[in-house]
């Protein structure tokens, strides 16, 4: 027990007290009020006490969207057990070393992903959300015993653990505690007063640093969550009519999926009042005036729990917003300097967003800590409002965000080098009419060779997340180089971003 702080556990806890006969969670066809909630997560919460399940160990997800995804935030809340969600679009290889980083004590699975979970199931052991999957324990068998639970999880003790990008080959599993999810819920509910009356539509999958902040802050608040396995811009605009969705997140292309969908179809979507997330201020704008619904253009990171800074997009058009609630921001220069107005800079962020740290990455830690300072290796700019303009990656920490995805340039240039008929390549973010920014692939192949950019982009899907393929590909004789016979990577974007 805590004095001084709260555990997500005790969310589900009030709301089954508060709003006991309210609907929580809507999925398909289920409807499922915040006590019958409250009933399922302790449940659970007993059934994997009864496996072995301490505080301290981990427990791992791979599978789209579910009502039950919430079932093992809360249980696992409870037990003070930590949840490692997994991105279902990395490869079966990535899945394993995430899996080899965390040592979950059990990996659920859907049944899309069980056949990929029995590959793996040296690393773990397995449970299945879904029923009658051979060779996998049903997740809902170990939900007999539905005593209510003493909280064990609190404040700053990690509630999960996402991997983000590859900066070295490897994604960095960052660790985010209760209090970083609750003062993110907060932090959200007083941006949109959010409250018993909003529904949340869960598109986004909730592996997601949004798709989390965004269901547990409208539960937080006393409202819906509903739940789809994944987009599809019909279901999502049926649902939203049907439901009477509130809030929804949105990165590129799903707002023009949305928008060219409502055209074909029209749907009643009067009762969505937010849009969360980055898009073009072109495509922003015309949601807005087609909706009557307003975005909140946003600047954070999967290590600050969500948003840093956020604003009503059109307060001011191509600006990340300002310094949210509770967060401090800062430019620095490459001195450590505070930038003056209207100067990019490093962008710094401090202030109980900000994550616990990298998962048995000491090192790495220490060097994204300065001196009471998180650095993002992102570029921005403040204007003289205090509007925030992002502006890039630092050259080292350079970063590809496909559709709201990371990827960095380094991962697929490794991938792209293991084909022996590539002797050097440099990738690059472009801008993409489709997601926003795309992934480019300057090649010099090995004399004598002859490839196609299919080539390179199916030799990248095969064995590395299909969303970190490049989408464009260019061969050259020879890469330009620096004086000290490195690539270089600004004469490159120059010639070719």
């Amino acid at each position: 027990m805590s004095l001084h702080s709260l555990g997500v556990y005790e969310i589900y806890a009030k709301n089954a007290c508060a709003y006991a006969d309210d609907n929580a969670v809507v999925f398909g066809q289920e409807r499922i009020t915040f006590a019958q909630l409250k009933e399922q997560v302790d449940a659970l919460a007993n059934g994997m006490e009864a496996l072995g399940f301490a505080k301290g160990d981990r427990i791992a997800i791979l599978g789209l969207n579910t009502h039950k995804y919430l079932w093992i935030f809360g249980a696992a809340a409870a037990l003070g057990v930590i949840v490692v969600p997994i991105n279902w679009r990395l490869a079966k290889e990535e899945v394993a070393y995430i899996l080899e980083d965390t040592s979950p004590k059990c990996l659920v699975v859907d049944k899309a992903f069980a056949d990929t979970g029995k590959q793996l199931e040296g690393q773990t052991s397995l449970l299945c959300f879904d029923p009658d999957v051979q060779g996998i324990k049903f997740l809902d068998s170990l939900m007999e015993n539905n005593a209510p639970r003493q909280c064990q999880g609190f404040g700053d003790d990690p509630f999960c653990i996402i991997h983000t990008a590859a900066v070295d080959g490897h994604p960095r599993g960052a660790v985010l505690t209760h209090n970083n999810v609750i003062y993110s819920n907060i932090q959200g509910i007083a941006a949109m007063q959010l409250g018993r009356q909003d529904a949340y539509l869960n598109m986004l999958p909730m592996f997601h640093i949004t798709g989390l902040n965004l269901s547990m802050s409208v539960m937080h608040a006393g409202g819906r969550n509903i739940v789809m396995e994944k987009f599809d811009p019909a279901e999502a605009l049926d649902l939203t009519q049907d439901e009477k969705v509130t809030v929804i997140g949105s990165f590129p292309p799903i707002l023009s999926n949305l928008e060219a969908e409502l055209d074909k179809n029209p749907r009643d979507v009067s009762s969505l009042s937010h849009v969360l997330g980055i898009d073009a201020p072109q495509v922003m704008a015309s949601w807005q005036e087609k909706t009557n619904s307003t975005f909140w253009a946003l600047y954070g990171q999967t290590e600050t729990s969500g948003m840093v800074s956020t604003a009503k997009s059109v307060e001011a058009p191509g600006s990340a917003g300002r310094e949210s609630l509770l967060a401090t921001i800062k430019i620095v220069d490459e001195n450590g300097d505070q930038a003056p107005v209207g100067v990019a800079g490093e962008i710094l962020a401090r202030g109980p967003l900000v994550f616990a740290g990298f998962w048995e990455k000491g090192t790495m830690s220490r060097q994204s800590f300065d001196n009471g300072w998180h650095r993002t290796g992102d570029l921005g700019k403040l204007d003289e409002r205090g509007f925030l303009y992002f502006a890039g990656r630092k050259p080292e920490k350079e970063l590809i965000k496909p559709g709201g995805e990371n990827v960095y340039p380094a991962e697929v240039e490794k991938v792209i080098l293991q084909h022996p008929d590539v002797d050097e390549v440099c990738v690059i973010g472009v801008p993409d009419p489709k997601f926003g920014e795309g992934i480019k692939a300057i090649c010099a192949c090995r004399p004598g060779a002859a490839l196609t950019p299919e080539e390179i982009m199916e030799f990248v899907a095969a064995r590395i997340a299909r969303y970190k393929k490049p989408r464009y590909v260019t061969f050259v004789e020879a890469l330009p180089k620096t004086k000290d016979g490195e690539i270089n990577r600004i004469e490159i974007k120059s010639q070719h971003g």
